[in-house]
């Protein structure tokens, strides 16, 4: 595996098992297999004007509870995290020349975590420094660093209250970035309500992944109204298309949706535990509240999995890549019963 590979490039599985893309069952991409029902016309909207986005960041605003000003968009989450790591590579640039409280330009990230946070502490000059999740929650954090943390985090879905970490990082003057990309899969509310408490939190979503929707790209950051003011001043005007907007405005009009995927995902993450805990090959099952289960197998790696896996067209998601894991360790993303049963028999012996 590459260092930054992600789940979900189904093109490169298909053309390996012979296949049409459209064949593949995606077991490694966690996006929501519950969709919106949508009341847009995608033949009929009007292209020939640029976007307007007036609508659409009144309605992302309600929806997230907090003001127009508080929130800016983005051509998807990986879009977002680079973005802000561009605002504050320039930001801290100042600060480290005048302040020896911020030489250490330190990058500290809560591990395993999603990979493209490496990818960009490595593009703009951040020193990485990751804490082990698993056995290092209650580690120092380095005075001024960026503190990245997960919540839920990814690959294992474990979701952590965030309170007492956020009051502890901001004493030590840290700038936080919290990705809550997967907290609409869990019953918790979002650390957004701690906006006026800590001026230097960052709360990131993903739009994606919840609504089913990953080719449509839009992430949404959000802070303080000085902090969204000044990552504003360095994007594009246009930078997100009509056929985006459209989308999420439909998807967060159907007022079934949240209520329908909640109970789909319930019920079809209950199916796929019950058969990872009576598989042989299954040795460690890690607790978690997303849409996705995180397992080390037992007796067999991961890529042996995946080529047993083959002939039924599963694709799932080899984890070697991510810290403190390791080749045994496999990510399975909530799809239906039916998506998933092929894989049911694989690992049943």
């Amino acid at each position: 595996m590459t260092p930054f590979q992600h789940g979900g490039n189904i093109a490169a599985f298909a053309k390996a098992c012979g296949c049409q893309p459209d064949e593949v069952i995606d077991l490694s991409s966690n996006i929501n297999f519950v969709t919106p029902r949508l009341d847009v016309d995608f033949n009929a909207l009007s292209i020939a004007s640029y976007p307007d986005y007036t609508e659409l960041y009144e309605r992302l605003a309600s929806y997230m509870g907090v003001s127009v000003d508080q929130m800016e968009v983005f051509n998807g989450g990986s879009s977002a995290i680079f973005s802000l790591y561009a605002s504050l590579d320039a930001r801290f640039s100042d600060r480290f020349s005048s302040s020896s409280r911020f030489h250490n330009r330190l990058n500290v990230i809560y591990s395993p975590a999603y990979l493209e946070y490496k990818k960009a502490a490595e593009r703009f000059g951040f020193e990485i420094h990751l804490i082990d999740r698993f056995s290092q929650m209650e580690a120092e954090v380095p005075e001024g660093s960026l503190v990245v943390f997960v919540n839920p985090a990814t690959p294992d879905g474990a979701w952590y209250d965030m309170e007492p970490y956020l009051e502890r990082w901001a004493e030590r003057g840290c700038t936080v970035l919290v990705d809550e990309s997967f907290l609409a899969f869990a019953s918790h509310a979002s650390v957004s309500r701690y906006l006026d408490r800590y001026p230097d939190l960052y709360i990131l979503t993903s739009m994606t992944k919840y609504f089913g929707a990953a080719g449509m790209r839009m992430g949404v950051l959000v802070s303080s109204v000085d902090n969204i003011a000044a990552l504003r001043q360095r994007e594009p005007l246009w930078k997100l298309s009509a056929f985006d907007t459209a989308y999420i405005l439909s998807a967060l009009a159907d007022e079934t949706f949240a209520a329908r995927s909640e109970v789909a995902n319930r019920e079809a993450k209950a199916w796929l535990l019950d058969v990872l805990g009576s598989s042989p090959w299954v040795g460690t099952i890690y607790p978690g509240e997303a849409n996705f289960v995180l397992v080390r197998l037992r007796g067999m790696r991961v890529d042996a999995l995946q080529k047993r896996l083959l002939p039924h067209r599963i694709l799932v998601r080899d984890c070697a890549n991510f810290d403190e894991l390791d080749a045994y360790h496999v990510r399975i993303a909530v799809k239906s019963v039916a998506q998933m049963k092929p894989l049911a028999e694989v690992l049943g012996g």
